[in-house]
Parts: structure tokens; sequence; C-alpha cells
């Protein structure tokens, strides 16, 4: 089958997926995040599986999940046949899902122990908007993938009406009024404080990066949860930043491999963990 071919049945797969039925299910998990969390990490981690395979194929590929969180995506992954290593700054969250430790790095996103080029996937689930240099994660997400193989990066931008996560809608009008607005009412500060834990985060900054990386190609930018005719409102600045909900994008890495390469990172001091 030609490359032509394939990217054509490539697309007309990820339609299939990408229906209405589907986002549905989605949203309807989603509002029992709190209450079920089972069933909504689940469930999304299964989606997420899915959503990568129409683009890259998973069988006897490692994975590197930044900010792997719970167990859910470790179990998603590896039924897919991958070989999955999740990595998170608490190792305490490893186990949330019941998920052994075993196969988990602990580490910064902005600084992986891993060494260059060493991943087929490198992927990242709704992490970005908590890191404070998104620029920086991303560069290194495309650091330790191989030439050829593929980023998925998700996350919620700030104007989105789940931008601010438990302090929404109310983060429209300004981050530090929102999360004093919850503390007043919940008699605690939000897990997700603004500048803190949680940073505005745009999708027109990260095109903006995509676009000027010499080192990654991009093969799709759309709404993550949308079915497949809502991907239209990406395309337009400012409406996609309320409009997606969550961004989705999906590139490939280009260039050579350095021979030898590797860079010290701040948990190994020298070359990669993996």
């Amino acid at each position: 089958m030609s490359a032509a071919n394939e990217e054509s049945g490539g697309r007309a797969a990820r339609r299939r997926f990408a229906t209405l039925g589907r986002s549905v299910a989605l949203f309807r998990a989603f509002l029992v995040e709190q209450t079920d969390p089972d069933h909504f990490y689940g469930l999304l981690a299964d989606d997420s599986v899915r959503q990568v395979s129409g683009y890259t194929p998973l069988a006897g590929r490692t994975v590197l999940d930044v900010g792997g969180g719970p167990g859910y995506f470790a179990a998603a992954f590896r039924a897919a046949g991958a070989h999955y290593v999740g990595l998170d700054p608490d190792v305490g969250d490893f186990s949330a899902a019941g998920e052994s430790v075993a196969g988990m790095l602990r580490g910064s996103g902005t600084a992986l122990p891993v060494r260059t080029g060493g991943v087929d996937v490198t992927f990242s689930s709704n992490v970005l908007e908590h890191v404070s240099e998104p620029a920086r994660m991303l560069d290194e997400m495309v650091r330790v993938t191989r030439p050829g193989g593929v980023l998925f990066v998700s996350f919620t931008p700030w104007f989105s009406p789940w931008g601010g996560h438990e302090t929404a809608p109310w983060h429209y009008l300004g981050g530090d009024r929102a999360r004093r607005r919850y503390q007043r009412r919940n008699g605690r500060p939000p897990k997700n404080r603004f500048r803190e834990t949680l940073f505005p985060t745009s999708i027109a900054e990260t095109l903006r990066w995509a676009r000027g990386n010499g080192d990654v190609e991009v093969l799709d930018a759309l709404p993550r949860y949308h079915p497949w005719w809502g991907r239209w409102v990406v395309r337009l600045p400012g409406v996609r930043e309320v409009a997606a909900w969550n961004f989705l994008l999906v590139l490939r890495r280009v260039g050579a491999q350095p021979s030898g390469a590797a860079q010290k990172t701040e948990l190994t001091g020298g070359r990669g963990a993996m």
C-alpha cells in the first residue's frame, strides 16, 4: 500500500472512531470524574489508546507517558501490546489505580530521565497546563522521541470552559479571584492553584512552538473529544481557545538520531535512565 493510500485509510479510521456517540460518552463520564474516577479514567485511557493507534501502531513500541499518574493508562497501553513507561513527579500517584510502581519513573517533565531518541511514542494527557514552562516540556518530549516516532500531547486551554479545572467557570474573572472564591466556599485551597499548579496555556502558543520547531512536523491538531466534523474550530483563532475544550497536537519527530547522544537530567546526573 502506498503512503498516500495508507494515510487516507488512517484518516478514514479516525473518522469512524471520532463519532458523536463517543463524544457524548466522554462528556458524561467527565461529570462523574470526582465521584467515580475508575469509570472516567478507565474510559479516557481506553479512548486515548484507540486515538493514538489511529496515527501509529503500538504493538512492540516503547511508549513514554509524561505525567502518567495512576495506572489506568498503563493498563490500556500494555493491553495494546506496547512497552509502557510512565513518568510522574509524585510517586504516590502511581498506585492510585492499584498499579505497581514497577516500570514507572519518578521525574520532571521538563528534564526527562530518558536518553535522546530512546522511545517510539511520547504521550502526555492533560499535563501541559500544569507545567510552568510548557515549551521546555515539549522540547524534552521531542528530544527523547526517535526520528520517525510520534508525539501525542493534549491539554485544556486556559479559556476552555474547564480551563480553571475545579475553579471553573470563575477563572474567566481571573485565576486568583477564582482561587479565593473556591477557598471561601470549600474551606480549603483548590488542588489546581493558579500559577502554582495550573497555568494559563493556550492553543495559539503551542501551535507557534510546533510550527517553529524544525525537529517535528505537525500530523494533526484538533479538539480531542469532539466528533470528527467539529475539528473546524481549531482553524479559528480565538474561538478555538474556548470551543476546543481540550486540544490535541500530534507530531512526528524528523531528522537523524545523533550518534551516541544523551543528555544530562536532574535525576541521572549523566546519561538518561532508559
